[in-house]
């Protein structure tokens, strides 16, 4: 397990280091959203991501929905496979915050 950062690269353009789980998502998670006001546009990069579970996937839900509530446009980049799998289980792999999908860095 390892612990979850997000680390800012550029302005809009974060990088999610760590795992998405339960164990590492906790209630400073939950807490930190304001980086999803940094920017009109946001790009959250998952290819430092290792390992996830659905508590990850509820976590991209409340980002995207704390996103709306600002008017920030949101991406998420490099989704894990795992993830990408949970995501069409639920139908979120058909929204537009799944379309960046390739690192274009």
């Amino acid at each position: 397990m390892s612990q979850l950062n997000i680390i800012r690269k550029s302005p809009g353009y974060f990088i999610i280091d760590g795992d998405l789980t339960f164990a590492t998502i906790d209630k400073h998670t939950l807490k930190s959203f304001a980086f999803l006001t940094t920017a009109k546009e946001v790009i959250i990069d998952l290819s430092r991501v290792p390992c996830t579970d659905s508590a990850g996937l509820a976590l991209m839900i409340e980002w995207i929905r704390y996103a709306r509530r600002f008017r920030t446009q949101l991406m998420f980049k490099n989704i894990p496979e795992q993830l990408l799998n949970l995501a069409k289980l639920s139908g979120f792999d058909q929204t537009s915050h799944f379309t960046v999908q390739a690192d274009q860095s």
